[in-house]
């Protein structure tokens, strides 16, 4: 490594944040990134340890030593080569990502970790201003076309991948703007969406075909899902058109929670909530937007989508947050010999509950109350484990005063609707059924592949990144034979 014993030197450094305050008077990016100096003092923390577990704790498998002591040495150009080898879009994960790398990372077994997140986030925000992310024209084209549906970071990868290598690549979404989830799902402060807008001019100028308000198959009545389609689009036409299907829509069915009340005017979906702020953000006119302004607000749900509800409510003006959590609260530290270099379960706290939320844990809703078809409050119940299961707490029922409840339990599975048009089948949890082994990503359709949510279900985006790179290589292999696209 470029500095042996860096890691003994050094303390990690954290990325800043603009002040609260400040922050909350828009929806703009708020995270201060690291200095060239503090990247290269940061880098020389990396490890000679042998075995980089956190390449392994990395879903897409980043070359992380390898671009820390790049960037130690002031290789900054060698280094985002790096990074895009085995990731196409790290200004997406080195904003986004959770960084399971540093949960893996060795020298987190007894100290803090590296700072991988910040350091891939220094790396690619360089390279843009510097220039040096490019398009990748392929040298000849092979005549074979690929239908990409769904243009969130699953679809955008395996696009980018496709095309790379001559493929004519068209990639059809349901909305009005192309990112998916990435765009409709994440707020802007966490992400701004004109990082998705550059890459979609990259992978243009690769020569892959956007075509939006396009849905394939059909949208159920009872569907939730932001959807601007004015164009629809056979699964028929489809395989009558390309030489490959590749199925990368996002896990968007959100998990309900179905007590008494839960009809009342002010219970919404996260997803509900969620994508018409970015909505409005990008210009966008909405009739009658969710809003929080002077509410009491509860989410349900104390993941990185509530914890999402929490930031936008706040920048609404809400009156109170409060969140709920069904399990317990997590221990403030992990035990790290018992959990190291797997992801810890410990109590993680976000920017936006800095900005101000109550967290309360181990909290069931036992219903909801209103006044003339309007929300007005809830009902909860403590909830403990006993012999391995939840079970609530006798005399423990509450009641919260509520204008507006969220809710942001998670996802269940992708839109059944596309799955059905195709006539794949489905897995046990409503997922495409789609193996990674010899031939992966196929399923039981011919000439269909799927990938991201759609097929492993709700997860990350630097997962998706993951599968929609396999599939292309898959696709590539299934259309030549042969493929030389990295994994």
């Amino acid at each position: 490594m470029g500095k042996v014993t860096g890691f003994m030197e050094f303390e990690r450094l954290e990325e800043g944040y603009a002040p609260v305050p400040q922050r909350l008077k828009n929806y703009k990016e708020f995270v201060i990134g690291l200095s060239a100096d503090q990247a290269k003092v940061q880098a020389a923390r990396c490890m000679d340890c042998g075995t980089p577990f956190c390449n392994s704790g990395c879903p897409v498998n980043n070359i992380i030593p390898d671009f820390n002591e790049l960037v130690y040495r002031g290789d900054w150009h060698n280094a985002i080569t790096v990074l895009h080898s085995t990731n196409n879009f790290p200004e997406f994960t080195g904003r986004i990502c959770p960084a399971p790398c540093e949960a893996a990372c060795t020298l987190n077994v007894n100290d803090d970790a590296v700072g991988i997140k910040s350091i891939e986030h220094a790396i690619i925000d360089r390279a843009w201003a510097e220039g040096w992310v490019t398009p990748q024209v392929p040298s000849a084209k092979t005549g074979k076309r690929v239908a990409v549906v769904g243009s969130g970071p699953a679809g955008l990868a395996a696009a980018q991948q496709l095309a790379r290598v001559g493929h004519a690549v068209t990639v059809f979404e349901k909305n009005s703007r192309i990112g998916g989830l990435l765009r409709y799902g994440i707020p802007d402060f966490k992400m701004e969406k004109s990082h998705i807008d550059r890459r979609v001019a990259q992978m243009e100028a690769e020569g892959v075909s956007f075509r939006t308000g396009v849905l394939v198959g059909a949208m159920p009545a009872d569907c939730l899902v932001t959807n601007d389609a004015k164009q629809t689009v056979t699964p028929d036409e489809l395989k009558a058109q390309f030489d490959a299907v590749i199925l990368t829509g996002g896990a968007e069915q959100s998990r309900d929670l179905p007590v008494p009340g839960r009809d009342l005017d002010g219970v919404h979906f996260a997803m509900e909530f969620l994508p018409q702020q970015n909505k409005v953000n990008a210009g966008d006119k909405l009739k009658a937007q969710i809003r929080a302004d002077g509410k009491h607000v509860i989410v349900i749900g104390g993941g990185d989508t509530g914890s999402d509800c929490v930031g936008t409510s706040n920048r609404h003006g809400a009156a109170s947050v409060t969140q709920f959590e069904l399990m317990p609260q997590p221990p403030v530290e992990e035990n790290r010999p018992m959990t190291w270099p797997y992801w810890p379960t410990k109590l993680r706290t976000s920017s936006s509950h800095d900005e101000g939320c109550e967290r309360a844990f181990a909290v069931a809703t036992k219903a909801f109350t209103g006044s003339k078809g309007k929300l007005t409050g809830l009902t909860t119940v403590d909830i403990e484990f006993k012999d391995g299961k939840l079970v609530e707490i006798a005399g423990s029922e509450k009641q919260y005063k509520a204008d507006l409840v969220l809710l942001a339990m998670g996802f269940v599975n992708p839109v059944a609707s596309v799955l059905e048009a195709f006539g794949v089948v489905k897995d046990a949890r409503g997922n495409a059924r789609a193996s990674t082994d010899e031939g992966g990503y196929r399923t039981n359709v011919d000439k269909v592949f799927a990938a991201g949510d759609m097929r492993r279900g709700q997860s990350l985006v630097v997962w998706a990144i993951r599968e929609g790179r396999q599939a292309a290589r898959e696709v590539d292999g299934f259309l030549m034979g042969s493929s030389t696209l990295p994994r």
